[in-house]
């Protein structure tokens, strides 16, 4: 009779055998896909974090590097006027394509 201790000499094993395999299955579909989830969730938020600081950096260089270039040509106060008027014109013209492009 399977099942029966006074029996059975491999008892104990197969039923180690199965909770072993259910705490397995419970894993599976529990703890792993979780874990999937919040790798996610951080390398995400890490990206999005990292994507945002490199773009401000960007955005600083491409300035600095904008009133250096016009300073050249007009003096320092007025090129640093004239590089926010570019950049802010480029994002300004960025963003309406952008608008255009979203869906309602």
């Amino acid at each position: 009779m399977p099942g029966n201790p006074l029996t059975d000499p491999h008892w104990a094993s197969d039923i180690a055998d199965q909770i072993i395999t259910l705490t397995g299955r419970v894993k599976e579909k529990t703890t792993d896909n979780a874990i999937v989830v919040v790798r996610g969730v951080v390398f995400g938020l890490l990206g999005a974090i990292l994507g945002i600081v490199l773009i401000t950096l960007l955005l600083i260089l491409f300035t600095r590097l904008l009133q250096a270039i016009l300073s050249n040509w007009i003096d320092w106060s007025t090129a640093v006027y004239v590089s926010y008027f570019v950049i802010g014109g480029l994002l300004t013209l960025t963003g309406a394509f952008l608008m255009t492009k979203r869906h309602s």
